[in-house]
């Protein structure tokens, strides 16, 4: 789950991580208001939406008269901003948040993320701060300074000295330095984070502030972080994939034309896989787990049915636990509730197999039956190719 800046640096600042003076605004009128509070010359209007490259796409904005904050904020609130991670369909733009201008003479990049080849959370540093990482590294992957932390132990003092003197901070900073990077991994450890970043962490009239603020967290932890579920803005997200979480389904929209729905992750991926080599193109992933009901498999293939670029549905189900008359019963009853159109190739393997495929027959569904992959994948594309 993402959440955006605003919210970000609010636990920055619950972690003794220091944050440039700000307001949130989410009507011009109240960005005009916090230009005023903040009372410093110039301010910054930073778009909050759940996407980076925001400078790029007209995003953030440096204002130096006050009396242009709220003409200004009028162009960003209620329209969306397209930026290089966005997509050419954008972001919502509903909050604003209004920053003290900083006088920045250094910039520094700190980031945690999980490395699953190790198995453990690695600190990511750079001089280069300000810059995307993943461009650093590429480029000059000397630049980033890299430190394994084991997970049983934690990011130890010496640790986090190593990091800042990996980075030529003035040694006066040094302290200040270290004890960021290690709130840093506080937070990112008690929070249960997938990603932490602050970049840059700018360096301004001898002080050190985290002038942008980056936080993902493990979905499947948040039922320990109420507070943090609290922060979720589904205005950031697809309304399918919104949808498709309130029922417990594992669905991702892509932007294909074939709707899938499949039982395990790594099936679901094989899947997509197939349909893509034999040249049609999968719109969603859409596993419905091990444990799905027929109730869960209804709402599943109403959220195929509800996405306009789905021209043909292809279900892959390998019974285990997810039983196979489980499925049909689930496909037979959505059949009742919906008007169903489009064609559909239907693979079924496994426990109560024939069940399933009896239920499916007196449904009075059309449907193409498949047998074994490889055909499920090119009946599907003959299908895409007749349209």
């Amino acid at each position: 789950m993402k959440v955006h800046e605003y919210q970000a640096k609010e636990l920055f600042k619950q972690y003794g991580i220091p944050i440039p003076r700000a307001r949130v605004a989410k009507t011009p009128q109240e960005a005009a208001k916090a230009a005023q509070d903040i009372g410093t010359s110039p301010v910054v209007l930073k778009a909050q939406i759940h996407a980076g490259g925001r400078g790029k796409g007209g995003g953030i904005k440096v204002i130096h008269d006050p009396r242009d904050v709220e003409a200004a904020a009028s162009k960003l609130l209620g329209n969306k901003l397209v930026t290089p991670q966005t997509g050419p369909e954008g972001k919502p733009v509903g909050a604003l948040l209004i920053e003290e201008g900083l006088d920045v003479q250094g910039e520094i990049y700190v980031g945690i993320v999980i490395d699953r080849s190790r198995a453990c959370p690695v600190v990511l540093a750079s001089a280069e701060g300000g810059m995307e990482i993943e461009k650093v590294a590429a480029e000059n992957p000397e630049k980033v300074f890299t430190e394994v932390v084991d997970p049983g132990v934690g990011l130890r003092p010496f640790q986090a000295n190593r990091i800042v003197f990996s980075l030529n901070i003035d040694p006066s900073l040094a302290r200040k330095a270290s004890g960021i990077i290690l709130n840093l991994y506080r937070l990112f450890t008690e929070k249960d984070c997938s990603l932490a970043e602050i970049n840059p962490l700018v360096v301004t009239e001898g002080k050190l502030i985290a002038l942008d603020a980056k936080l993902n967290f493990d979905d499947n932890a948040l039922y320990r972080h109420p507070d943090i579920s609290s922060l979720r803005d589904t205005s950031q997200e697809d309304p399918l994939e919104v949808e498709a979480s309130q029922h417990r389904l594992n669905y991702i929209k892509l932007k294909g034309n074939v709707g899938c729905m499949v039982n395990g992750a790594g099936l679901a991926m094989a899947t997509m896989d197939l349909i893509k080599l034999v040249g049609a193109q999968p719109a969603n992933f859409l596993d419905v787990g091990g444990g799905a009901t027929v109730d869960m498999i209804k709402h599943g293939l109403r959220i195929l049915l509800s996405d306009p670029e789905v021209k043909v549905i292809f279900i892959n189900i390998f019974g285990g636990i997810l039983r196979c008359d489980t499925l049909a019963r689930g496909v037979a009853e959505a059949a009742k509730e919906l008007e169903i159109n489009l064609p559909m190739v239907i693979r079924l393997e496994g426990t109560n197999v024939e069940l399933g495929r009896q239920i499916l027959a007196d449904s009075g569904l059309r449907f193409t039956v498949a047998e074994g992959m490889g055909d499920a994948a090119q009946k599907v594309a003959d299908l895409v190719n007749q349209l």
